[in-house]
């Protein structure tokens, strides 16, 4: 598992810009304008919170929601006697057609699509096979949460059904809670290999990882997070609650499958590998609450 390709040699991926994210800006010269608008405040005649003007029904300014409709481009709403015109009755408006309704929602993929049938990938470990199949009492083809919990504790590999859940769903893409031969086989092999990394970085065999063996081993999965989002990993998949400032594998499991869950959604909207990225309200809600939720 690697990061970005072809990183420029003095921006790895994830590093600051020249300017500190959050850093107060340079002084304003005297007599200068005022700065813009700070990103999401309100506009500075109508108080945060507060409901919109009068008139104006809600759902046309509410944050995410689409745009207020608009006249066709280069016609004008006015008759040339300066009054308003309406449209013929049996005048179309839809989208595209000339009229001012709202644009179509985007499409996006539902967190609760049925999962496409599959099989085991030629090749597949007979141990992985019976492993599956011994927790398909029923024969269906998938195997629910409760069920694989039990079939990973059978190697050794005890995880809280939360831990599941975000395995199921990094695996299928789904919040179903459930999972095929396919998506369970890259699951199995990929849960060895960060069975591995875990055990190499464990160097005091404590069965437990610090927060700097903890940033050694996201580092050799290829990513590289600032020490403020170490310490908020750290604290969140700590079970003693930040006391040890160590988590246990498990939680490990929990802790790489969100860094990397998040990071490969990040990277999608990052074609450019800039570090930087731009998501819609909704796109960026429909990439973290399944995290959230899990």
């Amino acid at each position: 598992m690697s990061g970005y390709p072809n990183q420029p040699p003095t921006y790895g991926y994830g590093a600051p810009p020249p300017q500190p994210y959050g850093a107060p800006p340079p002084p304003q010269p005297y007599g200068a304008p005022p700065p813009s608008q700070p990103y999401g405040a309100p506009p500075p005649s109508q108080p945060y919170g507060a409901p919109p003007p009068s008139g104006q029904p809600y759902s046309a300014s509410s944050y995410g929601g689409p745009p207020p409709p608009s006249a066709p481009y280069a016609s004008s709403p006015y008759s040339s006697s300066g009054n308003p015109t309406k449209p013929p009755k049996d005048q179309g408006h839809s989208y595209g057609g000339g009229g001012g309704s709202y644009p179509p929602a985007p499409a996006y993929a539902s967190p609760f699509a049925a999962l496409v049938p599959s099989a085991f990938p030629p090749g597949t470990d007979p141990n992985v096979i019976a492993c599956f199949q011994m927790a398909d009492a029923d024969g269906s083809g998938l195997i629910d949460d409760k069920e694989m919990q039990r079939a990973l504790s059978s190697y050794n590999q005890s995880f809280s059904l939360r831990t599941v859940h975000l395995l199921m769903y990094h695996f299928t893409n789904t919040n179903i809670n459930k999972i095929g031969p396919k998506e369970f086989t890259s699951l199995f092999y990929s849960l060895q290999n960060w069975r591995g990394i875990f055990e190499r970085f464990d160097k005091d065999r404590s069965g437990k990882i610090d927060s700097t063996e903890l940033r050694d081993a996201l580092l050799s999965l290829g990513y590289a997070v600032s020490p403020l989002v170490l310490d908020l990993l750290v604290s969140k998949f700590d079970k003693t609650g930040g006391k040890s400032r160590a988590i246990e594998y498990d939680n490990f499991i929990e802790c790489c499958l969100t860094v990397k869950g998040l990071t490969d959604k990040f990277k999608e909207k990052d074609s450019g590998y800039t570090g930087s990225a731009t998501f819609s309200y909704e796109s960026f809600m429909l990439t973290v609450l399944p995290f959230l939720i899990a």
